[in-house]
């Protein structure tokens, strides 16, 4: 028995440079290190997982926030200018997320922006007033100059969704799957009649949390079924990054 455990012992020593040099191969070769929303892979820890990811732990202007106290301010409609465009449904391994071959584009107050996909958070990410939604859409545009802007779309428990039903039903079960989203979508469709907002400097709530993104977060939620919001949490329970320290940000607030 002893021969048999130090067998065994002698034959974990010899693997464990092996599984150490395939990290360190895969990290070489541009792959990220695998993270998560909980234990040791979870948010906490993405600061500390790979140089790429200090920011995570390093940055001064992280999201998502806890919305309170905003100023208001004059700050200019959004020019949304979204079309019908062909879409793909994507189970990435932390969200399901549509890409968009030409979605259209908005203009706000740092410039324009192309769209070029968006994806789901449960809760939402954001807070406000300390409290989350059930849900929110990160519909993500990036502009001539490779800077970021981001609109959020919040969503409360109430009436089924028409767009979010036509996703949900191809979203895959399984992670790295795609599917085609038949007829494609025009995301004007899934945004509030009422569309103020909330606005701030921020970044990208997974790693590497790069900064410079320009956050506009609608006031008004739309409406998800308790059915929709089910069959989203079967694959995700739960994906959103804990709200970051505001570090001196103004939170400013759109008439309307």
């Amino acid at each position: 028995m002893q021969q048999l455990i130090l067998a065994a012992a002698l034959a974990a020593i010899a693997l464990t440079p092996a599984l150490a040099e395939e990290k360190n191969s895969k990290q070489a070769a541009g792959q990220p290190a695998h993270w998560s929303y909980a234990g040791q892979t979870g948010a906490e820890k993405w600061g500390d997982m790979e140089q790429d990811f200090a920011t995570c732990k390093l940055g001064k202007k992280q999201s998502p926030i806890d919305i309170r106290g905003a100023s208001k301010s004059a700050l200019p409609a959004i020019a949304f200018n979204y079309a019908r465009t062909p879409a793909e449904v994507v189970n990435n391994g932390h969200t399901i997320q549509v890409n968009l071959s030409a979605g259209g584009d908005v203009k706000v107050a740092s410039g324009g922006y192309k769209l070029l996909q968006f994806h789901f958070h449960t809760p939402s990410e954001e807070q406000v007033n300390g409290k989350p939604y059930p849900l929110v859409a990160h519909l993500v545009h990036k502009s001539d100059t490779g800077k970021l802007a981001v609109v959020a779309v919040l969503f409360k428990e109430g009436k089924k969704n028409p767009v979010l039903d036509k996703v949900f039903a191809a979203m895959p079960s399984k992670a790295d799957a795609k599917a085609e989203l038949a007829g494609g979508v025009n995301v004007a469709d899934l945004l509030p009649a009422k569309r103020a907002y909330w606005s701030f400097e921020g970044s990208l709530t997974t790693p590497p949390c790069s900064e410079e993104v320009q956050w506009q977060v609608l006031k008004d939620p739309v409406e998800i079924s308790k059915e929709q919001l089910a069959a989203f949490k079967k694959l995700y329970p739960m994906n959103a990054r804990p709200v970051q320290p505001l570090n001196g940000r103004k939170v400013q607030e759109s008439a309307g």
